[in-house]
């Protein structure tokens, strides 16, 4: 088709005719891709929940380790889980954006752990069984992270983390009611657990390969600028690391490891909570599901509230739920309803933080970048959790669980009001695609 001479004004018949184009489709505020990676999510923490729930018990006492040797053995492998995944951000941005492969065989190796379980008789067999598990969740979360933020609309990203972490969430629910049905169901139970398992992990692999696309670029880049016109270099790991020095990303960091130093893990706090609210030693399996329960509810407008107010506030926000979460336990209230309330402000802690850390990390780094962006702050965390872990069991037994609970909540409750004051003025809007020499 033609457009009509616009000079032609004295013919009263013409008229100027616009070509046809299609009309311009908004992108979804949850992309399909970020609902295939949670439902790849899903399944893989159905998986690992089976394991986790059946653990700690088959290895005190199937293999006699003590529950002591237990927390550090299950601390060192968090440990190197984290440091792998500095290594996974970063591989997953070079080639062209790789994140697909690169989580692909971070969930691959985790898949593969499973039935190797079955041959690990021994303490030495089984740590390397769970450091090669462990290697392969470090691999995969931050490239997956980078997939979800550059598949979705930077308004939206608070919202999409949210359906993940829920998605993710109804896995680790679901997780340990599989396992103990196994375990109800047949004679061998771990080895039944553990095979399981290993045929739910695959499944999540399959899901990631069929459903999640090999490339992903920013919906905003699609619409506004031109495909580049020869192959951009790909990013070098001095150019990762120099992320650090954007303040909008380093106070971020900084932030989340400030305040990850004075995080008591999941487990140390369910054992006060079982202690000091009364409760029948059978029911302590019940616990993580009354936060995932929680998360799971609060994950999406939460999320979603994000996006319309502030990443950093939430962020901060959720940290203070904690703190009262901390003081609940520690007060003379006690009894099942005051143990619910403990897991409902832990669950809505977890929802406030998790996936909106990882937005805000997505809007301070560039999209070339984004791997290793989530994979620093995810990093800084994750190593601060880890050695909080460490500091509080010394610490409960130096000084009994209520006391080392008391002092970290104060510490958590200064943490957070240091973070306020870092993360003052710090914009919020996506970074340009560029990184400092």
């Amino acid at each position: 088709m033609y457009l009509a001479d616009s000079r032609s004004t004295g013919s009263r018949g013409t008229e100027a005719v616009v070509p046809d184009t299609p009309p311009v489709r908004r992108p979804a505020a949850v992309p399909s891709t970020v609902l295939a990676l949670g439902a790849v999510s899903l399944i893989t923490d159905v998986s690992s929940e089976m394991v986790t729930a059946v653990l700690p018990l088959y290895v005190v006492a199937g293999l006699g380790l003590s529950p002591l040797g237990f927390g550090l053995l299950d601390g060192i492998n968090n440990g190197v889980g984290a440091l792998v995944r500095l290594a996974g951000g970063h591989l997953a941005d070079r080639g062209g954006r790789r994140h697909k492969v690169v989580a692909g065989l971070g969930y691959g190796l985790s898949a593969l752990c499973k039935p190797l379980l079955l041959l690990a008789h021994t303490l030495p067999v089984l740590s390397a069984v769970l450091a090669v598990d462990r290697t392969g969740k470090g691999l995969r979360t931050a490239p997956r992270d980078a997939m979800i933020s550059l598949a979705t609309e930077p308004a939206h990203r608070g919202r999409a983390f949210g359906v993940h972490r829920a998605m993710d969430t109804t896995g680790a629910l679901l997780g340990p009611l599989v396992a103990f049905a196994v375990l109800r169901a047949t004679v061998d139970g771990y080895d039944a657990v553990f095979a399981v398992s290993g045929c739910v992990a695959v499944l999540g692999v399959l899901v990631l390969v069929l459903f999640v696309p090999r490339r992903i670029d920013a919906p905003a880049d699609a619409v506004r600028r031109p495909p580049p016109p020869e192959p951009v270099r790909p990013p070098q790991l001095r150019e990762a690391i120099g992320l650090l020095r954007r303040p909008e990303l380093r106070r971020l960091t900084v932030c989340a490891a400030l305040l990850g130093l004075t995080t008591v893990s999941d487990s140390f706090l369910y054992l006060l909570l079982q202690r000091e609210g009364n409760l029948p030693a059978h029911l302590f399996p019940l616990l993580p599901l009354g936060t995932a329960a929680c998360f799971l509810l609060l994950a999406v407008p939460l999320g979603a509230l994000a996006d319309r107010v502030s990443r950093r506030r939430l962020f901060l926000a959720g940290h203070g739920v904690l703190v009262l979460g901390y003081g609940l336990v520690l007060s003379p209230w006690h009894g099942v309803p005051a143990v619910i309330a403990v897991l409902v402000l832990h669950g809505t802690f977890y929802a406030a933080t998790d996936g909106v850390l990882a937005a805000a990390t997505a809007a301070a780094v560039p999209a070339r970048h984004q791997g290793a962006g989530q994979a620093l702050v995810g990093t800084g965390q994750a190593l601060a959790r880890f050695a909080c872990s460490l500091a509080f069991g010394a610490a409960w037994s130096l000084w009994g669980g209520r006391t080392a609970l008391a002092v970290t909540a104060a510490a958590l409750a200064v943490s957070a009001v240091v973070a306020v004051f870092v993360l003052r003025g710090t914009a919020e809007t996506p970074t340009p695609d560029e990184v400092p020499a």
